[in-house]
This record gives C-alpha cells, structure tokens and sequence, in this order.
C-alpha cells in the first residue's frame, strides 16, 4: 500500500521536484549574505544589513494600526523593528534584555533607523561560511525544508561527468568548471566571491549548466529526428497522367486568379520534394500575417490526393477552419475533390454523413478543428496532415493527429481519385512495415533565428519571406483612450467612403477586477454614436460565447459587406480575410501581446484602400504605461516586420511565453538566454551529432538526466 504523502513532500511534486537531479538543479532565486556582522553607524538607506543587538523596549501600540515596536541598541546606534503580524512567542522572544542576530532593510526616518519586518534569532554560534540561498518555493513550504531537501538531493545525485574526457573541444565553454562542483558553488558560494556574476548568470559554474542544458536540448532534438528519419511514410508520388493531362497540382495553379510569389515557389518545391520521399515529412511553414500560406497547404494537399491518398487540415477556432473550408472548396472542388467539414458544433445528422465520407475515403479533404482526432473519425488512409497555427495546439493533440494513420506499407490507398498506387513498387518499401503520415504545420507567428535554432532543430522550416503584391501597407497610430471621440469620427469617414472596420475588445463582460471595455458595452456606445437617420451604420457584434450558428451569421454579413462595424473579442485574431475592412481599433492594446497585435493588425491591409490600426491605450490611474506595455506597443509603430516584430517578443517576453503550448509537456529552457547565449547554443548545435554518434550511451545519460521522459513529446 502506498504511503501518503507529507505536506512538504507534495510541495516539493508541486514544485517538479521529484528526482534527485531535480532537487540539484532547482537553484536558487537570489543570495542573502549572513557571512558578517554589520553596524548601524555605518548602515546606508534601503541596505539590506545583519546586526547583533540587545532589545531596550518592546510595545504594543493600537494606533494608527495595532503593531508591536521593538527598540534594538548594537552599540553603536538603535533600531525600532516594525511587526505588524506578530504572535505571544514573539513577544517573548523579543522581551527587553534579549541579544538577538536581526536581518533587514534599513530606512531613516525622523526617529532614527526603522527596519520592517526583519528576520532575527538569538544572537551569537558561528556565522555561515557561504552565501545563504534563496529558493522558488510554494506557499506553506519554509526556505529552510527547500534548502536541507535540496543539499540532500545534491548529495545523493548522479552529477557524474556525461562530457567526453581527454577532448579539449568538450571544455570550451565552461573553462573546465564539473557539474558538481558547479552545482555546488551556485548552491552555496562563498561570500567573497562577486554577486553580479552570479546574478547576470555569466560566472563560469553558470557557463557549464548553461551548456549541459542547451546540448541536452539540442541532443533530444536530433534524437528525435532521427528517429523520425528511420520511419516510413507514402511516397506521395503524382498517378501517371493520360497524354495531353496534368496533374491536380498544376490543375490548381492554372486556376488559380493570382500567381505565386518567387517565395511561394520555392516553399511548394520544397514540400513537394518532401512529400515524393519514403521518411514522414516534418516541416514547420512560417510566413507573415498575410503571405499566403493556405494555397500552399492547398497544393500540398492536391499532391496528396493526385497520389489516392487522404489529407487533413486541422484548424484552432471554428472561423479559421471555416476561412480555410470556403477557400479550399472553391479551389479544389472545381478539380473533383470531395471535402468534408468536422468541428465540434455539427449536428448528428450531419456529422454522421461527414465520418461516412472520411472512412470510405470518398472525402480526399478533411477540415476541421480539433474534431478532427476525436475517437470516431476513421481516415481510410491519411498520408498528409496539416496544422494551421500549430502553437495554437497542445502537443498531445497533434500527436493524436499523428497517429490518426494506422497503415502498413500492405495497404492499398483508396478514396479520393481512387487506389492508382496499391502495388507501386515505391509504395512497397518493406512489406508489412508502419507507415507514419507527412506533416505540414504552418504559423503565422514568424521565429526568430535563435528560437528556430532552439526550439525547432528537430523541424525542417520553410519561410515565406515575401507578401504577395497588392498588399497596401498599414500605418499604426498610438491612441490614448482620452482621445476616443476622434477614433469613432475617423470611423465614420471610413463608413463614408464605403469601408469597413474591426473594433477589438480584450472582454466579453465586466470584470470585477479588470476594469475594461467590454465587447457588449462598445457594441451598444458604437452603436448609438454612429446612429445617422440618413445613412444607417450596422454595428455588429462577435464574441466567443455565441454559438456557432450566430458567429458564422455574423462573419458572413460582415463580409458580405452588410454590416459596416464589427465590434469583437480576438476570435477574429487569425485567418478572417476582408478586403473591403480597412481601419482595425485594438482597446485596450497596452493588455494585449506584441504577436497577437501583429495578428490582429493583419485583418486589415488586404484590399487596394490605404489602411491604418489604431492602437487604443489607457493608463488607468497611472500617470504613464508599464515599461513592457510601452515596449510592445512602441515595436508595433516602428515597423510592420513580422520577423521583426517577433523578435522584440521573444526579448520581452522570453521563449517560454512566446512559444506557449509548442512545448507543452516538454521541458523549456530554465538557465540559458537565447539572447545573450547565442555562442553557447551554437557550440550544442555542433556537439550533440558529435556525441550521438561517438558517445551514444554518454548521450542517453546527458539527455535522461535533463528531460527524464519527457522527449517523447518532441514526436509531435
């Protein structure tokens, strides 16, 4: 029978700390220096200071707020400690004639030196030799459990070197510092030793856990590459053509009313290259707000069809995957492709008609959102998928996404433009064996180079570098919320000249604790200061908790040019494409993130009429914005680059933010700064093929020490 666990010991599970090697690597916040003993003739305001001293009154004093105030004197000058919790045995402990050690800040005042809420204990015993550290905790589990669970755990851990001895290329990095003793060190270092190395991370023991994270990174993502390397996929080669015919691909093209871009062309080439291969293809598609990345997935998905095989588009949200139903049907249905639509809000009747045409393969198409990998949905023989705004999903969804083909090379591919390739000898590649799906992910989120290099070294990533022609560019304008009237004048002039306008709200409904604008409360104010007898404006209104039924209503009159206002939540943030809409107001922008304004500043831009984003802010009671808030919101009036833009993200707001649910499950990086750490991340790029190939069982150990079990989530 298991034993129940402590309080303690589920802080520490709470805390991740499970493994030795987690306790050892859990490091600390910050140091306090309780190494000497300081005087209070020589205290400075603000200084944090450690004292001896002996109490010469204690009180408790009801006004202006009940407190006790204990008078310390060390000799050289006094000190009133300030408790406003306090207990009886602290009174006691605190009782005049008492010598105590006292740690705190200090701060001047008319009555002298006043510390708030000080740590202390009886004075005298021998100072600590090092640096007392400082650990993330939880509530209810005290520093000084973390600090002995963690020493133990430091003790008893394999911090056996996984470095290759006798290789000066292994040393580089860190100037020879070992893992132990560079644990040890950051655990407790010595008091003489310079605080700021250790606070800006750049001290040698630093250097070395930076490496061994970044190669165990680097390390997993190759494993799983190759891993990926060694399965099966279809070779999604075209069926011969009659004399005089074309394949699907080139069908589509030729239909289509806009060229590609050089840019586009060159990505196609790649995938289609990608997809004629027998290893599962695994490519990321970046491209900005914009750029053209459905007839990409819509060529992609007319290769696999053309070769009888199934291909699934899985979109986040009802309205993107709808945007990209309508496009696809009106460029593929046109060719003879079937294509069935799944989401979640279907009804029975309809549903049941859509998983018939999935698993008797007549449906060569499927889109949807995550409906699409619930248990019911049989494919026939999925060889494609596709995943639009991929860190939109969590990783256990696109692995089952991934698994949603179960074929051997034995299975005859049908459905679709029916089985042309059952017995192609590329098809035949190891009787028997698994065939794994392509997978295509697309983001409109562009990467920065050292987040790619990071976070995507297992992907193949294909990047759409180039708008399309047509595409006006979009002046940005900073608002504050004072200056509201002439934002809805400025509708108006748009409304006149037959344009059509976005207003975003960060809100469905008051919230108590956020005092915003609310979609419901702007949608009636639009509604009655834009109210002309003469010429009518329709205001409407989207936001997450209608139904499906109304959202799609909605969006069709809006885009139908019948509604000349939108007022919504961010469910309009991707994929939404109306031409005619070219004024785009964010409120609140100060509350939004930097991509998701580049995304939203997106929606408009797409027509031939000059389009502007006005990014309305408040400051609330505060005289000015938070330094972040100011950060972001200056980036997006300084450049309309989305590899730019996203670059500043990642500096704002870290990897761990900006990737969001990409890494769900697996391990982000804890030490190392993808800004600063560039040289280091580059040494663990060269390495880790080194020690795959070289050191494998060195390799094992490195990447089972840093991600445990965790780079199975890499599969997806």
């Amino acid at each position: 029978m298991a034993t129940a666990l402590s309080y303690p010991q589920k802080a520490l599970h709470k805390l991740g700390l499970v493994r030795d090697i987690d306790l050892a690597l859990h490091l600390p916040l910050r140091y306090e220096d309780e190494t000497r003993i300081s005087h209070l003739r020589d205290a400075r305001e603000g200084e944090l200071l450690q004292i001896e001293a002996t109490v010469t009154a204690c009180q408790v004093i009801a006004r202006p707020r009940r407190q006790l105030l204990v008078t310390v004197d060390d000799g050289s000058d006094a000190c009133v400690l300030r408790f406003f919790t306090y207990y009886p045995s602290m009174q006691k402990a605190l009782a005049v004639g008492a010598r105590l050690r006292i740690r705190g800040e200090v701060r001047g005042g008319r009555a002298g030196w006043t510390m708030m809420h000080p740590t202390f204990k009886a004075a005298g015993g021998e100072l600590p030799k090092a640096l007392t550290p400082v650990y993330p905790t939880v509530a209810g589990l005290p520093q000084a459990y973390l600090r002995k669970a963690v020493l133990g755990g430091l003790a008893r851990a394999d911090l056996s070197d996984t470095f290759p001895t006798g290789d000066t290329a292994w040393k580089v990095a860190w100037s020879g510092w070992g893992l132990r003793d560079a644990l040890s060190f950051l655990h407790q270092p010595a008091s003489d030793e310079a605080l700021a190395a250790l606070e800006d991370r750049s001290h040698p023991a630093w250097q070395r856990l930076k490496a061994e994270e970044l190669l165990a990174q680097q390390l997993s993502q190759l494993q799983a590459k190759r891993g990926r390397d060694a399965l099966q996929a279809p070779r999604l080669q075209p069926s011969p053509c009659a004399a005089g015919e074309v394949g699907l691909a080139e069908k589509l093209l030729a239909a289509l009313p806009f060229a590609l871009t050089a840019a586009q062309r060159r990505v196609n080439t790649e995938i289609a290259h990608d997809l004629t291969r027998a290893v599962p293809m695994h490519r990321l598609l970046q491209g900005d707000v914009g750029s053209g990345k459905t007839v990409l997935a819509a060529l992609a998905a007319a290769l696999c069809i053309d070769a009888g095989w199934q291909c699934a588009l899985m979109a986040p949200t009802e309205i993107l995957a709808q945007q990209h139903f309508s496009k696809l049907i009106a460029w593929l249905e046109p060719l003879g492709i079937r294509t069935a639509w799944l989401t979640g809000s279907q009804k029975t009747k309809e549903r049941r008609a859509m998983l018939a045409l999935i698993a008797s393969g007549e449906a060569a198409l499927v889109v949807g959102t995550h409906a699409v990998i619930q248990d019911k949905v049989q494919f026939r023989n999925l060889a494609l998928a596709i995943i639009d705004e991929q860190h939109r999903f969590g990783v256990a969804q696109r692995l089952a996404l991934r698994n949603k083909m179960n074929l051997t090379s034995e299975s005859s591919p049908g459905g679709g433009r029916v089985a042309k390739v059952a017995n192609d000898k590329h098809e035949q590649d190891e009787a028997g064996a698994q065939l794994h799906p392509h997978l295509l992910m697309m983001t409109a989120t562009p990467i920065p180079r050292t987040l790619a290099m990071s976070y995507y070294a297992d992907l193949e990533v294909s990047t759409l570098d180039e708008l399309p022609p047509g595409r006006t560019p979009i002046i940005t304008k900073l608002v504050h919320d004072r200056r509201r009237d002439q934002v809805i004048e400025r509708i108006r002039a748009q409304i006149t000249q037959g344009r059509q306008v976005y207003w975003v709200c960060p809100l469905i409904e008051e919230s108590e604790s956020l005092d915003l604008a609310n979609a419901t409360q702007t949608h009636l104010e639009l509604s009655a200061a834009l109210r002309d007898p003469v010429a009518p404006v329709t205001v409407g209104l989207l936001h997450s908790r209608m139904s499906t039924g109304e959202k799609r209503a909605v969006m069709s009159q809006f885009t139908a040019g019948q509604l000349q206002v939108l007022v919504s939540t961010t469910v309009i943030e991707v994929g939404v494409d109306v031409p005619n809409a070219s004024l785009m107001i964010v409120e609140h922008a100060e509350r939004f993130g930097l991509s998701q304004l580049h995304q939203l500043r997106g929606r408009v831009g797409r027509g031939a009429a000059a389009s502007a984003c006005v990014l309305l802010y408040s400051t609330g009671d505060a005289p000015r914005l938070a330094e972040t808030a100011r950060e972001r919101l200056k980036a997006m009036v300084d450049t309309g680059d989305g590899f730019e833009i996203a670059r500043r993200d990642l500096e704002i707001r870290g990897p761990g933010e900006f990737l969001g649910a990409r890494q769900s499950g697996a391990a982000l990086l804890r030490f190392a700064d993808l800004n600063t750490d560039t040289a280091l991340l580059e040494w663990a790029r060269i390495m880790a093929p080194k020690m795959l190939d070289q050191y494998p069982e060195l390799a094992r150990r490195h990447i089972d020490r840093w991600l445990g079990g965790k780079a199975e989530y890499l599969k997806a």
